[in-house]
């Protein structure tokens, strides 16, 4: 517990427009868990608050993440993790604030153009989450033009998984041109418990989901290495790499040809 209490306060040093957003997240987070139990409306099979709380934890663990990561970039490059950061915690906020409206109105958020208002929501999100991409191009050029602090099969790590998130974002406008995240069946429908994840048809959200958490676990991948295997860490970071590029690209094709993830 004093471990964590410690990375959080170095955190909040290091980046703490990052760790502010992540903390409005957390803010976000408790309010959906407490309405879980009060409000039983469903929305695509399932409850109403699910989703924002999936959202509040998933954008939490990147808010913080990235303040992490970019923080062993050197002196030079932190004007530019400034501006990345207010950008980046904007459109997060942005984007889960758009989330919240719509669960509390008892719709769907993604891909809803029902009415003028829904269309308009959800255009700010496509709006804020272009600009998060973009944002996150100017961070993969930062790390591969500065070398970040540490071993180097975490700096691989660190810049592999920061591409590999951009690859997941790829999955994500797959799902928004085809307006809806499952092939071969309308959203909602029977799905993994708590996930939601469809088990009669594909679920372009199972290869977004892993493309976006490798902002996690390559670095994290890359940190074990180094300290394992010092004189291999390179060559093995960058194995471990493809063959998660290989999993996300793996369960997107089979999403693509509308097979559940369950169908393995």
């Amino acid at each position: 517990m004093a471990y964590a209490a410690t990375w959080l306060r170095v955190l909040h040093r290091v980046n703490p427009v990052l760790s502010g957003a992540g903390w409005l997240h957390v803010g976000m987070l408790v309010v959906t868990l407490a309405l879980l139990p009060l409000d039983h409306r469903m929305v695509t099979g399932l409850l109403v608050w699910v989703k924002p709380a999936k959202f509040a934890i998933s954008g939490l663990l990147y808010l913080w993440s990235l303040a992490w990561l970019l923080a062993d970039l050197p002196a030079s490059a932190q004007r530019a993790v400034r501006l990345i950061s207010w950008g980046v915690g904007l459109s997060m906020l942005v984007e889960m604030a758009c989330i919240m409206t719509q669960a509390a109105r008892g719709t769907t958020s993604h891909y809803n153009a029902a009415t003028a208002f829904d269309g308009i929501v959800f255009g700010l999100m496509g709006i804020f989450i272009a600009l998060n991409t973009v944002l996150t191009v100017w961070a993969v050029y930062l790390v591969w033009r500065h070398r970040p602090h540490g071993p180097a099969g975490y700096v691989w790590g660190v810049r592999l998984g920061l591409l590999l998130f951009l690859i997941g974002s790829v999955v994500g406008g797959t799902m928004i041109h085809l307006n809806q995240h499952t092939v071969g069946a309308p959203d909602g429908g029977p799905g993994l418990p708590g996930l939601g994840w469809s088990t009669r048809a594909g679920d372009l959200r199972v290869a977004h989901f892993l493309g976006l958490h490798a902002l996690q676990v390559v670095p994290l991948l890359g940190w074990v290495i180094s300290r394992a295997v010092p004189k291999r860490a390179t060559l093995l970071t960058w194995l471990g790499t493809a063959l998660y590029a290989g999993l996300v690209a793996l369960l997107f094709v089979q999403a693509l040809h509308a097979q559940p993830i369950t169908h393995w």
